[in-house]
């Protein structure tokens, strides 16, 4: 599929095959087709925790409204921004830069700049440090729909679910934020989907003040 066929088929499905499962290989595969998202500094501060067993699913649903996707969608991803991936010493900032010095694209003498750029764009106040995490988990999280997508699956992005209560019961630690749950897996067999969504236009979209 080109772009434009994948982006005109993914839809938000409610209701999943309860008996098709989806392979640990195709699930590494969609993650790794998302982990070419672009992020700030190429610093990639996201993680998944990977749900399959049902009882952890039947926990989660308690705290996510009650939505039967959550257990019916044979995979369930806890999205996790981490606000503290620009920080000296993490260690995905450790090996961005290790990984830098290899490509040339920085020099050794240039980390005390590297250092200062993230600090003053990411640590002048919670809200930047908190949306240097989401908003990079944000488009990580849009290309592992896309991602599912071109492998022939199905997702359900959810927002509605006990934030403090499911870091609490999954044990996350508080430098993580939760932007969201998705729900992997395959359409329910005979399931009718509505016509898709009204989308704002080119005109629409484009403002000037």
């Amino acid at each position: 599929m080109n772009f434009q066929e994948i982006s005109e088929k993914r839809r938000a499905i409610n209701f999943f095959d309860t008996d098709k499962g989806v392979s640990e290989a195709q699930l590494t595969r969609m993650v790794e087709l998302a982990a070419n998202t672009p992020s700030s500094f190429n610093l990639q501060p996201w993680n998944l925790m990977v749900l399959r067993n049902p009882e952890e699913k039947e926990k989660l649903k308690s705290l996510a409204w009650d939505q039967p996707k959550v257990v019916e969608a044979p995979v369930v991803l806890i999205v996790l921004a981490d606000k503290n991936g620009w920080k000296e010493g993490h260690s995905t900032f450790e090996k961005n830069w290790q990984e830098m010095l290899k490509s040339g694209s920085m020099k050794l003498e240039q980390r005390e700049w590297f250092l200062n750029a993230t600090k003053s764009l990411y640590d002048w106040s919670p809200d930047a440090n908190l949306a240097f995490a989401a908003k990079n988990t944000g488009f990580f999280a849009m290309s592992l729909m896309y991602a599912a997508t071109s492998q022939g699956l199905e997702t359900h992005p959810m927002d509605g679910f006990d934030h403090e209560a499911v870091r609490k019961e999954f044990k996350i630690p508080d430098s993580y934020w939760i932007p969201l749950l998705l729900a992997v897996g395959y359409k329910k067999p005979g399931l009718k989907l509505h016509p898709a969504k009204w989308r704002k236009t080119y005109d629409e979209i484009v403002v000037s003040f």
